[in-house]
């Protein structure tokens, strides 16, 4: 019992740890620091992050899961390479996932979850007024994360989950434009208008044809990125 009291913290403790870890590196690589294509450096990343190499490495492998870390035999980790083919591929798979969410969520959401969007989308909606734009994206993906929570499969919610981290760096990656970023709330008016009427078939057109702009905007964006890349909008 003795070894057990003392051994479960330090498991806990690992865990806790990896998790960390894994979740700061995973949004420095979606906010393109490292940059696609970079050499991931351990040891300044061990210092960046606080961390010793094991938490790290166990860090690399759980993104490599997630398309965002390339691990190469004796050679290390790079950030995966983001190719115009990768992203329309992503966005093409995501497509499907959210017109199939969007059904789920208009058959199986609660009052109170659409209560939640709701709040969601106003908050948006004044980071847009506000023109703060990391926190707009913030709502913004909230919002799209809890629709695919609506429908109650998990299976749906982890695979679309894992998919949109590398859509969401080539967000970070592509700063589109202030036109892009008025009609994508006038989407998203739109988007809670069908699933507050639990409008199955509509909320899975809107959200087919507002990821489809999105695709072609951000294929756009990286085909001649810009100068400034730190700054995303939907």
């Amino acid at each position: 019992m003795q070894m057990n009291d003392v051994a479960a913290p330090e498991t806990v403790s690992a865990r806790l740890l990896h998790a960390a870890a894994t979740d700061r590196l995973r949004d420095m690589i979606v906010q393109g620091d490292p940059a696609p294509g970079a050499k991931l450096n351990e040891r300044v990343l061990c210092e960046r992050l606080g961390i010793s190499r094991t938490p790290l490495r166990e860090a690399f492998k759980t993104l490599a899961s997630e398309g965002l870390v390339a691990l190469l035999p004796n050679r290390g980790a790079i950030v995966t390479p983001l190719t115009l083919a990768t992203v329309r591929e992503v966005f093409e798979v995501l497509s499907a996932l959210e017109a199939l969410a969007g059904d789920l969520a208009c058959r199986h959401a609660s009052d109170a979850q659409i209560a939640e969007i709701r709040a969601l989308h106003f908050q948006m909606l004044a980071a847009h007024a506000r023109g703060d734009r990391v926190q707009y994206f913030q709502h913004n993906q909230a919002i799209h994360f809890a629709i695919v929570a609506c429908g109650g499969n998990a299976t749906l919610a982890a695979t679309y989950r894992n998919l949109n981290a590398n859509v969401r760096r080539a967000r970070y990656l592509a700063n589109l434009s202030p036109q892009r970023w008025d009609k994508a709330v006038r989407e998203h008016e739109q988007l809670l208008a069908a699933l507050a009427a639990r409008d199955g078939p509509r909320l899975q057109r809107l959200l087919v044809e507002h990821l489809g702009a999105k695709m072609i905007a951000v294929l756009a964006a990286l085909h001649s990125p810009p100068e400034d890349t730190h700054e995303p909008y939907d």
